[in-house]
């Protein structure tokens, strides 16, 4: 007997591997499911109420509202850790990402007066809105993406049109406003340099001229 009572408290005892990571969002538990190597799958959302649903549609539509650029990535097979770095490297850049039913998403686009079917897009959709300005955030996805396989490029939209994942790709391999300046800057540098080189090879001469003149 005591043998079977200390077998029963050691199977007690025994903590499992939890199949799901739990946290709140919008107002709702939602469920991310999450394999023994630490990647996400389809997150499980609890029933949401018509109240909860209307208030995620809102949150979407003043996001879309505001935002420059709206990249469309699948993080299916994504590590948790990684999510969660790219989620503060889209932070620092003055961006969101988002991830929420094919069919908030759907309504709240289509709602914005935009052009997208949701649902014939496979896989798990994060949104990501960039608000300081069109490329920035789309040069932090395409690097990712590069660096991380399992996040995927689905296409976006860039001044209220649709664009392809060929097309954001090819937006976030453009240089920023900020290299488009510093370049400016040292293209008109380098003639004035060259000027004041000639110049002062000119008074150069002018002076060695002028010293043999002497003798």
């Amino acid at each position: 007997m005591l043998f079977c009572c200390l077998r029963q408290n050691a199977d007690f005892l025994i903590t499992k591997p939890r199949p799901f990571l739990s946290f709140r969002k919008g107002g709702a538990q939602v469920k991310m499911k999450a394999n023994p190597k630490g990647e996400t799958s389809s997150p499980t959302n609890m029933a949401l109420t018509k109240v909860q649903k209307q208030k995620i549609l809102d949150e979407l539509k003043e996001k879309i509202a505001k935002q420059k650029v709206m990249i469309f990535a699948d993080f299916t097979g994504l590590k948790v850790k990684d999510l969660s770095n790219l989620r503060k490297k889209i932070k620092a850049a003055d961006g969101e990402i988002k991830v929420a039913k094919k069919t908030l998403l759907g309504l709240a686009v289509k709602g914005a007066g935009l052009e997208f079917e949701a649902k014939k897009i496979k896989g798990e959709i994060a949104l990501v809105f960039g608000y300081k300005d069109e490329i920035s955030l789309t040069k932090i996805i395409y690097q990712f993406a590069e660096a991380n396989p399992n996040l995927k490029i689905l296409g976006g939209f860039l001044e209220n049109q649709f664009r392809t994942a060929e097309e954001i790709i090819t937006l976030a391999q453009l240089p920023t406003k900020e290299e488009l300046l510093s370049g400016l800057v040292r293209s008109v540098s380098a003639p004035i340099s060259n000027f004041i080189n000639v110049l002062q090879g000119n008074i150069k001469g002018l002076i060695i001229v002028l010293a043999k003149a002497k003798t």
